[in-house]
């Protein structure tokens, strides 16, 4: 198994561990080698409802969820997403943390 291969399992974990039960046990079974053929597809129908994201009914939540969902089978995409997924953690980190600081500053 690769060195990136791995990280992405690891940050699915993650996600597993984050999302409520039932859709853990989806995620669960999605992961599994033999749901490739079902993972493949709904994971071009996420980025493309991720591209409409403008649309009412779709949102762009589904481009990265996609994204994660093509990198397990695809090789190429694994880095890139890897790498987004750390920068988007750290960004959000700094984000959450500047926000909590800036609301306790202002209850002082």
């Amino acid at each position: 198994m690769s060195k990136a291969r791995h990280r992405l399992d690891r940050q699915f974990d993650r996600l597993q561990r984050r999302i409520p039960k039932f859709a853990a046990n989806w995620l669960e079974r999605i992961r599994r080698p033999g749901a490739r053929w079902i993972r493949i597809p709904l994971g071009i129908l996420l980025v493309l409802g991720g591209i409409f994201s403008f649309l009412p009914v779709l949102g762009i939540w589904m481009l990265p969820l996609g994204l994660l969902l093509l990198a397990l089978d695809l090789v190429f995409l694994q880095g890139p997403v890897n790498l987004a997924i750390l920068r988007g953690g750290r960004r959000w980190t700094t984000w959450s943390r500047a926000r909590r600081d800036k609301k306790s500053s202002q209850n002082r």
